[in-house]
């Protein structure tokens, strides 16, 4: 199954990607579709190739073959501020704040792109309504932050840039189940409030599957199964590989979706 909808535009679209790391073909003949206003999650073990993908798109790393499109147009050649520009942010692994800076400036570099100035401000005070522990802590230096905290910063310097489409990578890396389950409430409320389509890679494919619209599910640099996000949590593959559920549990499990929807 492709992710097709009628409903919405689409504001990614990648067809028969390949990328390398040196010698190694990391990303083998990749295509997908992201819609406007959708969560899009991509499942897979380390090394599957989940983070090259996100940075192909970003523009950190360039592409050997195929095309990158943002609402049509090719972006694979682009330069990854030029890219942000056109309303892509790239949230990455580790999240990368400045642990120097205090959270104030953290978010500040989030609109360095922004020439609408007046604006900052308010987007500002949208962010910190999301993150209220940040607002708490705006002279603090970043780096003396939690792990959950330095991710609400990533993620809220994201946004400053007016995004159109934001990848996160492994969100929930390092956090607590109390914390990881706080990051995706937000996540979808700014889906859903915000109206900022996500596209996610997670080793959490509960989590991820829970909070997504539909899924992708990559294996030594290629997709392998695609479906709506619910139908791939009932699949009796995804239960047994990534959600640690037996045989026994599968029939139970698929009766437990509706119940575990409770973000939506």
């Amino acid at each position: 199954m492709t992710n097709d909808s009628t409903s919405s535009n689409v504001v990614l679209q990648i067809d028969n990607l390949e990328s390398y790391y040196g010698p190694i073909m990391a990303i083998r003949g990749v295509s997908l579709k992201v819609h406007e206003g959708q969560i899009v999650t991509v499942l897979g073990a380390n090394g599957a190739g989940k983070t090259t993908l996100l940075k192909t798109i970003s523009g950190v790393m360039d592409p050997e073959k195929g095309s990158v499109q943002m609402e049509g147009t090719p972006i694979h050649a682009m330069e990854p501020d030029d890219i942000v520009r056109r309303g892509i942010v790239h949230v990455p692994e580790g999240r990368e704040i400045f642990p120097l800076m205090t959270v104030a400036e953290n978010i500040a570099m989030g609109a360095y792109t922004r020439k609408d100035r007046g604006n900052i401000a308010r987007d500002e005070e949208m962010v910190y309504s999301y993150f209220p522990v940040l607002k708490d802590r705006r002279a603090q230096r970043a780096g003396t932050l939690s792990g959950g905290q330095q991710q609400m910063l990533a993620i809220g310097r994201g946004l400053m840039s007016q995004p159109k489409l934001m990848l996160l990578d492994e969100p929930s890396l390092g956090l607590s189940p109390l914390l990881t389950q706080e990051i995706f409430e937000i996540i979808v409320r700014l889906n859903r409030e915000q109206k900022v389509t996500m596209m996610l890679v997670e080793q959490n494919a509960k989590v991820a599957l829970d909070a997504a619209d539909y899924g992708y599910v990559m294996e030594l640099g290629r997709i392998v199964m695609d479906d709506k996000a619910e139908v791939l949590a009932a699949s009796k593959d995804i239960q047994e590989f990534y959600l640690g559920v037996s045989q026994d549990e599968n029939q139970r499990g698929q009766r437990r979706w509706k119940q575990r929807k409770t973000w939506r």
